[in-house]
């Protein structure tokens, strides 16, 4: 058998080994039939990491973890969540007790466990088979005190190569870190890259950084740079391996978040779900590459598209950080920031900062732009009150399917659906399950129309301050195209 018979073969076996069963197909002597359409499968293999949550001796941590139902999976499959010891046998040594706390025995009903205190260590996790089409891992941090107070929330990341953070700071009230969490079996080699007001940052430090195998590293910002910039724009690449990246925000006044990287550079951008009470709305944008970026700001709210009085339109440098205030854009109503070009096509990554509050009693938190639900998002850890689900159809009429899973102690599903009108945003009333105990998890599913954006927001009460999070809810890649393969005689042809 000649070279390119065994490649076509060993791609399709590997296709298969990460996505599910992919059949090959056995067509007439003539080798000419041509191939059938591709087949969409559930992926097999699933891979999150979550970092150190805080480092506060008063933090308080829930882990949430949720596998939905999805049609097509084996019966097998496990979840676990380990901690990042450096060793893959340290890891799963020292891993039983968090196996213990989150078992997972059925996709469909979520689960939690807690963490008290700065020791709580980053986590890697795999779910394999039946927990692997869109598995979810969130981690909620409440803060009640110091640099960073109140509610930061993650949905645990992705590994990937590639990593953009406009939002981020190194001025001298913020104390951010970037979190690399490497969940392979060998190292990973990283560079930092720093982008302020007037471009690239020196750094003598960002540079080849060695992430080992199953290890978490905190690098804090304001140690890659002299400079102290108020709006940066961070790129994570890595040169070597995969890493899950997030970048901690804590402000000494403001409260702080997690900021989770933005959609891929693109030339439009929704940003969903900022809350109706905003009182101060901060857009930071960075274009990556040689050109300048003219964009339209047009607000997304539940009458349709507006645009922003005195923020009509934005100018970005090319490889500057440009930041604005929009004060309280929304005006009492919910809204999504959506960017388009005004001029040339030319791609950004952005995010906004929210503020809720006043004075003393501020809280703040992070939108990126967010990736489309194509096929299904999911949020877990969501309570019976303070949670909110803001849907956006920015060009088309939408149907929306959301269904609340079983609680975590008890409780039936429930399922809801929603018609989203062309330009519109909708805080949602959300389905909550019967019989609710515990805490559940919500799955979006666009049923029709055009692209869909989501985020859901978590409050909590705490004195004054009105603490509370944002994650935005991209699709959860839970299926895979495969293509179906067959049988072409003509490859062995010289």
């Amino acid at each position: 058998m000649k070279r390119t018979t065994v490649s076509l073969i060993a791609g399709v076996a590997a296709l298969a080994a990460l996505t599910g069963f992919a059949s090959v197909s056995v067509p007439d002597a003539s080798g000419a039939e041509p191939a059938g359409a591709a087949a969409t499968l559930p992926v097999e293999r699933t891979s999150l990491v979550c970092p150190a949550p805080s480092t506060s001796d008063l933090a308080e941590t829930t882990y949430s973890a949720f596998t939905p139902v999805t049609e097509g999976t084996d019966d097998g499959g496990r979840a676990d969540l380990l901690p990042a010891t450096g060793t893959p046998e340290e890891g799963e040594k020292a891993g039983e007790a968090v196996k213990s706390a989150l078992p997972q025995k059925e996709p469909g009903t979520p689960v939690t466990a807690d963490e008290s205190g700065a020791d709580a260590p980053a986590l890697t996790g795999i779910a394999e088979g039946r927990f692997a089409p869109g598995w979810t891992v969130q981690q909620t941090t409440e803060v009640t005190a110091g640099t960073g107070r109140g509610l930061q929330g993650l949905s645990c990341v992705a590994p990937d190569t590639d990593f953009w953070f406009p939002g981020a700071s190194t001025a001298t009230d913020r104390t951010d870190y970037i979190h690399l969490t490497n969940a392979e079996d060998s190292a990973a080699v990283v560079d930092i890259e720093l982008y302020g007001k007037d471009g690239a940052l020196e750094s003598e430090v960002g540079s080849d950084i060695t992430v080992k195998p199953h290890a978490s590293e905190p690098i804090l910002l304001s140690t890659l740079t002299d400079a102290e910039e108020s709006d940066l724009t961070v790129r994570v690449n890595v040169r070597s391996g995969r890493v899950g990246a997030a970048v901690q925000a804590l402000d000494d006044k403001l409260g702080g978040d997690w900021l989770t990287a933005s959609a891929d550079p693109a030339d439009t951008l929704v940003l969903p779900g900022i809350p109706q009470d905003a009182t101060d709305v901060r857009l930071i944008a960075y274009s990556p590459g040689d050109t300048d970026a003219d964009l339209t700001l047009r607000l997304a709210g539940p009458s349709g598209l507006i645009t922003p009085v005195g923020h009509e339109t934005l100018h970005v440098k090319a490889g500057m950080t440009t930041a604005v205030d929009l004060a309280d854009v929304t005006k009492g109503e919910p809204g999504s920031l959506v960017l388009t070009p005004s001029g040339g096509s030319v791609p950004v990554v952005a995010a906004l900062r929210v503020i809720r509050g006043e004075g003393d009693d501020q809280e703040t938190s992070f939108i990126p732009a967010a990736r489309a639900v194509d096929t299904r998002a999911t949020a877990v850890g969501n309570t019976e009150k303070g949670t909110t689900l803001a849907l956006t159809a920015p060009t088309t009429t939408t149907k929306v399917k959301v269904t609340a899973s079983a609680g975590t102690e008890g409780g039936e599903s429930v399922s809801k659906t929603y018609t989203i009108k062309s330009g519109t945003t909708q805080s949602v009333e959300l389905p909550v399950p019967e019989g609710l105990k515990g805490t559940y998890a919500l799955t979006v599913e666009p049923t029709s129309g055009g692209p869909l954006y989501a985020s859901r927001t978590l409050e909590a009460a705490q004195d004054d301050v009105p603490a509370f999070t944002t994650q935005v809810l991209p699709d959860d890649r839970g299926r895979v195209a495969v293509p179906t393969a067959e049988q072409n005689l003509s490859v062995l042809q010289e």
